[in-house]
């Protein structure tokens, strides 16, 4: 277990600027839109069409990216994430320094659900599903699929903060994380 303070010479840079301006814009664009639903005017779906451009962003970086960014690094098997979570019900999860398993499938829950709502409000749009009231519903599903796979990562970043003795929300604004220790996971 860590103890100390930790020094900046002590901690290594782990989500680059492109993974950092992304998630925040991210956050940003998706409570945008979701508190400009009702609004009459273009304010929604231009944030919507802003976020929908954000997305293939990510997932390229996420094959091209840096260390971190990439998904090969953090989306882990289900076997190992299985075991992960029976560690983490024991109180006796690892740090990584990364995403631990968890976050990594959160990353990508989240991903496919905002693209989805993205892609459902765009199609929504078009001339042959204007109207549509189960387009409408698609989308508004989604979108609530989206809050709550958010209010689940920020659960998740939480308890990861306490257990792990770390701000994670900071870590995502200067993208450094506590150097790797003995029991830590790369």
């Amino acid at each position: 277990m860590h103890s100390g303070k930790v020094t900046r010479a002590s901690r290594v840079l782990i989500w680059d600027l492109l993974v950092r301006c992304f998630h925040w814009s991210l956050v940003v664009g998706f409570f945008a839109a979701y508190f400009t639903r009702h609004n009459p005017g273009p304010w929604h779906e231009w944030i919507g069409y802003a976020v929908l451009t954000l997305l293939p962003i990510r997932l390229l970086w996420g094959f091209v990216g840096s260390r971190y960014a990439r998904f090969a690094q953090f989306v882990r098997s289900p076997t190992h994430t299985l075991a992960y979570s029976k560690l983490l019900l024991a109180g006796r999860q690892p740090r990584y320094l990364g995403h631990n398993p968890l976050g990594g499938w959160m990353v990508l829950a989240l991903i496919g659900s905002v693209l989805a709502t993205c892609i459902t409000g765009w199609l929504y749009t078009t001339d042959y599903f204007w109207g549509l009231e189960w387009m409408e519903e698609l989308h508004d599903g989604f979108t609530w699929l989206s809050l709550m796979l958010v209010g689940l990562h920020i659960t998740g970043v939480i308890h990861a903060s306490r257990h792990g003795k770390e701000n994670l929300p900071a870590a995502m604004v200067h993208g450094r994380k506590r150097a790797a220790s003995g029991n830590d996971v790369d």
